[in-house]
């Protein structure tokens, strides 16, 4: 199983937009999800995936003062304007990369030369 983690802390917003300050437009978006598979090491696998969402701000109806903005709102907003299809996407692509370092499809390797 693996749990995802959304972090969308960082955000660009407009100083001034209309009768509003701070308004967020866009989120840099961070997700990492984590396997309840334990590496040699004693760790969890993981793997990241980073990106960006522009928000539209043209027809705010609920403002919320920059102040008071929280992790899981932005993260709402931005899950909502992404769709399902691309948050699915998202977490699969981690999901994916996770695998691979449980079951690597490929090494590298070095030849030892006895020279």
């Amino acid at each position: 199983m693996i749990n995802y983690t959304w972090n969308c802390r960082t955000v660009d917003a407009y100083p001034q937009d209309g009768d509003y300050t701070d308004v967020v437009y866009n989120v840099h978006w961070i997700v990492t999800g984590t396997s309840d598979v334990i590496d040699p090491e004693g760790n969890p696998y993981s793997a990241t995936s980073i990106g960006t969402q522009t928000l539209n701000t043209e027809s705010i109806t609920d403002f919320v003062p920059f102040e008071q903005l929280t992790n899981t709102e932005v993260v709402e907003w931005t899950k909502t304007t992404m769709g399902q299809e691309q948050v699915d996407n998202i977490e699969s692509g981690i999901e994916s990369q996770i695998d691979n370092l449980i079951t690597p499809t490929s090494v590298t390797l070095t030849i030892e030369d006895p020279e």
